[in-house]
């Protein structure tokens, strides 16, 4: 850790920081504090943005799997390649390659494990680029330090929750995050926050578990439920934010993992909603949802309709006029 860009989790305020031990240029120990007097701890090297500071069950319970299998995670995880006669390491490059990161990029990785995928994102930047790692598991997040601390790419490690990113707006060129989707508390918060985080035309790439529904009924399907029912998960697109664009989606790994990856925009998609629409109706996309009134009696709607079409002017025009006309009169 070299310098102060973070922010509180809880509140999204400025940091301020005190540090007790330096080493190298990069500070080993001290903490954190936000405005309201609350400390976020650094031990070896590792911030501690852990919020909630009460994690929920489900959080627990993964964090125990987490901190009890993080020194033999790098082993589970081969198993996994080879059981989908896979080559890991271009697999991993492939996915990683999505983000089009530049040698100068900064990058966040969130729920990065033992590190597999952050040694081929570091791969991609130069001394002038930036990775930051996260995991809510302290013993995976050291696992993954012992892999990356002695690249020349600075490194910053942190623990934390990804649904409140300890992290300033629009501050990443990219974000990853692959493998742990699937277990956040808040999946759609955490893909706001990863949003957030990012510049707008960075880019976002996620991903984990999810069989595709045709391979349920097969012997393959059945046989990797069988051993793990995170399988049956969906591919989140009721969680992707409004402000993505160019989302593609694929299936990676022996085809039961989803990839996402898309372009950060801001806000909403733009349209031209004022577009007059040509026809007998008339009117825009926006006048048609924004100006719809009480109905009328079918009678009356016929007049409207022989009106409208003597008047030589489409439903809209005169509606839009005939009803303007009087309601000025009324006033």
């Amino acid at each position: 850790m070299k310098e102060n860009i973070y922010r509180c989790p809880e509140t999204g305020g400025e940091l301020t920081l005190v540090v007790k031990e330096e080493m190298n240029g990069s500070i080993q120990s001290g903490y954190f504090q936000n405005a309201q007097g609350r400390k976020y701890l650094i031990e070896d090297g590792i911030a501690d943005f852990i919020y909630p500071p009460e994690l929920s069950a489900k959080q627990k319970e993964q964090l125990a799997y987490y901190e009890t299998n993080a020194e033999i995670y790098d082993d589970i995880q081969g198993v996994t390649f080879a059981i989908h006669r896979e080559d890991e390491d271009k697999v991993r490059r492939d996915m990683v390659s999505q983000l089009n990161v530049q040698a100068n990029s900064k990058v966040l990785e969130l729920s990065c494990g033992t590190g597999r995928d952050s040694q081929h994102i570091a791969s991609l930047l130069s001394q002038d680029g930036r990775l930051f790692v996260q995991d809510i598991s302290g013993a995976m997040l050291r696992q993954c330090k012992s892999k990356l601390e002695k690249l020349s790419v600075p490194v910053e490690f942190s623990v934390g929750n990804a649904s409140y990113l300890a992290f300033p707006n629009n501050y990443f060129d990219a974000v990853y995050s692959f493998g742990g989707l699937n277990v956040f508390e808040n999946l759609k918060r955490s893909l706001t926050e990863m949003v957030r985080v990012t510049k707008p035309g960075g880019k976002i790439v996620v991903g984990d578990e999810s069989m595709p529904e045709w391979l349920y009924h097969t012997e393959f399907g059945k046989i990797l439920l069988n051993a793990n029912p995170l399988f049956k998960f969906k591919v989140p697109f009721e969680s992707i934010p409004a402000e993505a664009r160019d989302v593609t989606v694929r299936w990676v790994i022996g085809g039961v993992y989803y990839l996402i990856s898309f372009v950060v925009g801001e806000g909403e998609p733009l349209a031209n909603f004022d577009l007059q629409i040509p026809g007998r109706r008339g009117g825009t996309l926006k006048t048609r949802y924004h100006g719809q009134l009480e109905g009328v009696s079918e009678e009356t709607k016929k007049l409207v309709l022989r009106a409208a079409e003597k008047s030589n002017k489409s439903i809209h025009q005169w509606l839009d006029h005939t009803l303007r006309t009087a309601a000025l009169t009324e006033e």
